[in-house]
């Protein structure tokens, strides 16, 4: 069942133009590169040559997880947490992110955005089917019932795994094979560091609208530990695929325990991250670019 809000009617006589922006704001630009930059980094490392990732197919799958898997996930999040980002000052018109109004063609977008994942998955060979079907479940059951992940403590966190999926549907893609165990465990225990850490600004937000979560079961002194010990893992599982991984990835336990430490406001801090992902993640791309091809 679609919640209703008070303000539909009112919502849906929202212009095109009003329409597109809407969906823009609701898919995040800032977090855009969080589905699609796993996409390269997965496909770089599946690849033994160059010529490999200049394949269509692989740029279909970038193009999905850029936009419509953004509209897809933040809709129905949006959707299903109309009531809770009442109480939530990230929500806001003109604001970084949007509240939904009740507008019914969010849903619409929503439900295309998720039918595209079939068509893209089509494009792929059968090695990454099961990457593109987890991703749709789990973006789906995180916000929505009947499992509605994001309101159980600790399966939040395990469920955002769904962040890393893209990169194993690039690998399986550009490889014809399944990426690595400890590879995907590593990539796992990222996400579900990173999840946590970005639900410490809604605590207060959600304690009151009565959600609980990782964060708001731990608190914030202890979520930032949970952080640094699950981020710390993660750098350790990629250190035993090849230890430059490992250092790359430890700059994320480091990071986190230095906030927890410091006076910074964690809603600010927050904001860092689309930055810091983007340089990590071209830091992996360009090392293994290096090494598959490298300079004279």
């Amino acid at each position: 069942m679609i919640p209703t809000t008070t303000t539909g009617g009112a919502a849906n006589q929202q212009t095109p133009g009003e329409r597109l922006r809407y969906l823009f704001v609701l898919s995040r630009p800032r977090f855009w590169l969080y589905l699609a930059g796993p996409v390269a980094v997965g496909g770089v490392y599946g690849a033994s040559e160059l010529s490999a990732l200049v394949s269509p197919v692989l740029v279909a799958l970038f193009a999905y997880f850029l936009v419509p898997a953004n509209v897809f996930l933040y809709g129905i999040n949006d959707v299903y947490d109309a009531e809770i980002d009442a109480e939530n000052p990230k929500k806001d018109d003109g604001g970084r992110e949007a509240r939904w109004g009740g507008q019914r063609f969010v849903v619409y977008a929503v439900l295309l955005c998720g039918v595209l994942a079939i068509p893209t998955a089509l494009l792929l060979p059968a090695a990454a089917w099961p990457w593109i079907g987890l991703f749709v479940l789990l973006g789906a059951e995180y916000s929505a019932p009947p499992a509605r992940f994001k309101t159980t403590p600790l399966l939040d966190s395990l469920s955002n795994g769904l962040y890393v999926v893209p990169a194993m549907a690039a690998y399986a893609t550009v490889a014809g094979s399944q990426p690595p165990v400890i590879a995907v465990i590593g990539a796992w225990l990222w996400a579900m560091a990173m999840h946590t850490f970005s639900a410490i600004p809604d605590i207060e937000p959600d304690r009151r609208a009565g959600i609980q979560t990782t964060a708001t079961l731990l608190g914030e002194r202890t979520t930032y530990g949970y952080c640094t010990v699950v981020w710390g893992l993660a750098a350790v599982a990629f250190g035993l695929l090849d230890p430059r991984l490992g250092a790359v990835f430890a700059v994320y336990p480091v990071l986190v325990a230095a906030i927890g430490l410091s006076s910074v406001p964690v809603d600010r801090a927050y904001w860092w991250y689309p930055v810091i992902n983007t340089a990590v993640g071209a830091v992996l791309t360009m090392g293994k670019l290096w090494e598959i091809a490298p300079p004279m």
